[in-house]
C-alpha cells in the first residue's frame, strides 16, 4: 500500500470541492487516479474560461 502526503491529499480535495461542489465523501470515495483526472480536468476547464487554450493542473497542484 503507498502512503499519500497528507497535504497533498487536502489540497486535492479543496480543489474539487471548490470547483465541482461535490461532499467531502463523494471525492474520498474516488480513487487516487479518478482525483487527479478531474484535477486535470477542472485545469483544462479553467485554462478554456480564462481564454488560454487546454493547459493542465492548477498552481500548487501538480496534475
Amino acid at each position: 500500500m503507498t502512503v499519500y502526503a497528507i497535504d497533498d491529499l487536502h489540497a486535492e480535495i479543496a480543489y474539487i470541492a471548490y470547483y465541482f461542489h461535490w461532499p467531502l465523501s463523494e471525492i474520498l470515495d474516488l480513487e487516487h487516479g479518478e482525483r487527479r483526472r478531474y484535477i486535470r480536468q477542472i485545469g483544462t476547464i479553467n485554462q478554456h474560461v480564462a481564454g488560454k487554450g487546454g493547459g493542465q493542473g492548477r498552481q500548487g497542484i501538480q496534475a
